[in-house]
């Protein structure tokens, strides 16, 4: 429940709306181990807090980043901070994505926006042990080309033998050379093998069922297909409740969820 002092060494602009914060600890201290697809509570003194997942490099004991879009009050805070600054940082918490689990198999990530964040750290970790897995995929969609996560990362990554890389965009002028349309539509030309496939999935929650859909339709098993579920997470330790989704809570149970276990909650009214 108490956070540890970061101190700021950079706040950049990805996007229009969204920025990442690189935090280095403030009391002598290592960032902590995490696992791809955890995430931290951010604190800005005297505003608030909330939680982000982190996306630096998980083999990284020095620096962690953090990727996010300036929409409520405590991430506008976090906008306007300066290098040198500080923030309180509670954390690691929740579930990580399967990286473990999928060794031998392809490897499927979806994102869509900045759903690509929470993915980043999994990527990393796939590119650093990459002799361990077959093929890796990434599919990516944004709504304009200026909304790009990453982007000098997404050219590096698109220019290795050994990393399938798409990326689409919903809408586009005549300087887009790449696919328009909705990110779950690249899941239909991917190369891999649906038999032998472990899918990630991380972005808006009508982006996460159609991209299902589509992958269900390749013939994957709902046990190989793992989405992040990040909603009304405000305490971080399953004590507050807002995060309750059916009978789990994303913040201790999640936010990383096999498929196959919510499924019959997703899709429900008022859930």
């Amino acid at each position: 429940m108490i956070p540890r002092p970061f101190r700021i060494q950079s706040v950049r602009k990805e996007t229009a709306d969204t920025f990442t914060l690189d935090l280095k600890s403030a009391d002598d201290g290592r960032p902590g181990a995490f696992a791809p697809g955890q995430f931290n509570m951010l604190y800005v003194f005297g505003v608030g807090e909330v939680p982000i997942s982190i996306s630096s490099d998980p083999r990284d004991g020095s620096t962690l980043k953090h990727t996010t879009r300036a929409v409520g009050t405590v991430t506008k805070a976090l906008e306007r901070l300066k290098k040198g600054d500080t923030v309180g940082i509670r954390g690691p918490f929740g579930s990580s994505w399967p990286v473990e689990e999928a060794r031998g198999r392809d490897c499927v990530i979806v994102a869509g926006g900045i759903g690509l964040a929470p993915l980043r750290s999994a990527l990393y970790f796939l590119l650093a042990s990459r002799e361990s897995y077959q093929k890796i995929v990434l599919l990516y969609g944004a709504r304009t080309p200026e909304d790009i996560l990453y982007r000098p990362e997404l050219e590096r990554w698109r220019s290795q033998f050994d990393l399938d890389v798409r990326v689409t965009v919903d809408r586009a002028g005549h300087e887009w050379r790449g696919p328009v349309g909705v990110v779950p539509a690249l899941v239909r030309r991917a190369g891999f093998d649906p038999a032998n496939a472990t899918a990630m999935v991380c972005g808006p929650e009508v982006m996460l069922r159609f991209t299902v859909r589509e992958l269900e339709n390749r013939g994957m098993d709902h046990r190989h297909i793992y989405i992040s579920m990040e909603r009304n997470m405000k305490c971080a330790i399953g004590f507050c409740g807002h995060c309750q989704f059916g009978p789990t809570f994303v913040c201790k149970d999640g936010p990383v969820f096999g498929y196959d276990r919510i499924a019959p909650i997703l899709g429900k009214a008022e859930v």
